[in-house]
């Protein structure tokens, strides 16, 4: 795993822009960062490929645990919700069951686990498309790991809406850069692929009837089946959270309730219980660690309110509005790099199987302005 400088395409800006990618840029600095690419060789993906599969068993067998010892209190989870988790667990409704593993690895040791994004995971389109294209036209004779696309459309295919359902609906919010309206755009397009009919819709503007105790768009047409990517501990806080847990019978949520175990970082602390010295994991706790370590909030986005501990003292943090649900402490692992050049692994998992992943450069705190940058294999 090496970092190599290469010379961006001079009409980059527009070429990302054709393929939607319309937040490149934070002012004048590149979030897609062509000006550098890491070379990995094939047994170093590998790696990264096995322990994403052996990730996404440990959390099977951890979200069995939670549920098996009534621990959905223990996350912050609305006991209203609770049933509907047991139930959606269970029953295994209809989902595309994807999501990106965050990893720090150096190319030396074994790849390890920061957090697990699964609920409403980013950073999609960049992966599976962006970072394609520019190998394709920089690196033609080199591969990537990278078949993102390709499972996307089969997993829809395979749980297409059943006949007579409206059309899929994929709700979004209208955020001001254009990353959540262009992730779900992208979705959208991998569900036609698959031949579903499609709808966006912002989240606004689905609305609850009241007589029919269903949720409708704004034509008071019923949404049988919608993806969201807004995530579920903001959904059941809505005004409509206990309608939302009702609809559960009449509406398919895609990804489905069960999704908030997952997605809560207290499942870190629960997977090192249940796997103490796993090669993948960092040592993870709901009370301080005597190391250095780093205090995360359970349900922080895009590396907010993270602190980093060393020698007992607090060397970087970030800001945000997280935390009153609590922490967990997770031992450090010092990225590879330096400054801001910091790279965390995005590995990738649809229902289960390695997709590929992508890779964010930061400082210390991976946060929402962290830059993108492309691979390729080597050999």
């Amino acid at each position: 795993m090496r970092r190599t400088d290469c010379s961006p395409r001079r009409d980059w800006q527009a070429h990302v822009e054709s393929l939607g990618l319309v937040w490149h840029s934070v002012g004048d600095k590149p979030y897609w960062d062509e000006s550098a690419c890491y070379r990995f060789t094939l047994a170093e993906i590998e790696t990264i490929e096995k322990a994403s599969a052996e990730l996404y068993e440990m959390f099977l067998a951890a979200g069995q645990h939670v549920l098996d010892r009534d621990l959905l209190g223990d996350f912050g989870i609305p006991a209203f919700c609770h049933e509907a988790i047991r139930k959606t667990w269970n029953g295994e409704p209809a989902a595309l069951n994807f999501g990106r593993f965050d990893l720090g690895y150096d190319g030396a040791g074994p790849p390890k686990l920061f957090e697990f994004n699964c609920d409403t995971p980013t950073s999609l389109v960049e992966a599976a498309v962006i970072q394609w294209d520019w190998k394709e036209a920089v690196f033609p004779s080199n591969d990537q790991y990278n078949s993102l696309h390709d499972k996307l459309v089969a997993k829809w295919r395979a749980i297409a809406p059943p006949p007579g359902a409206s059309a899929l609906y994929l709700a979004h919010i209208a955020d001001a850069a254009g990353e959540d309206v262009v992730t779900t755009a992208y979705l959208a397009d991998t569900a036609r692929t698959a031949g579903i009919d499609t709808r966006l819709i912002e989240m606004k503007d689905l609305g609850w009837d009241s007589a029919g105790r269903r949720f409708v768009d704004l034509d008071n047409m019923a949404v049988d089946a919608i993806f969201h990517l807004y995530p579920w501990e903001w959904l059941v806080h809505e005004p409509f959270g206990q309608e939302l847990i009702e609809s559960l019978n009449t509406t398919l949520w895609i990804e489905p309730i069960w999704k908030m175990l997952w997605s809560n970082k207290a499942i870190l602390a629960v997977l090192w219980e249940l796997f103490p010295g796993h090669p993948n994991l960092l040592e993870a706790r709901r009370t301080p660690l005597a190391g250095d370590h780093v205090r995360k909030p359970l349900l922080a986005r895009e590396g907010a309110n993270v602190t980093i501990f060393k020698g007992g003292a607090s060397v970087a943090e970030s800001a945000g509005d997280y935390g009153a649900e609590g922490f967990v402490y997770q031992a450090l692992f010092d990225l590879p790099g330096s400054g801001d050049r910091r790279p965390v692994i995005g590995a990738w998992i649809v229902d289960g199987e390695p997709a590929g992943m992508g890779i964010r450069e930061d400082g210390p705190i991976t946060g929402n302005t962290a830059r993108f940058v492309p691979h390729i294999i080597e050999g």
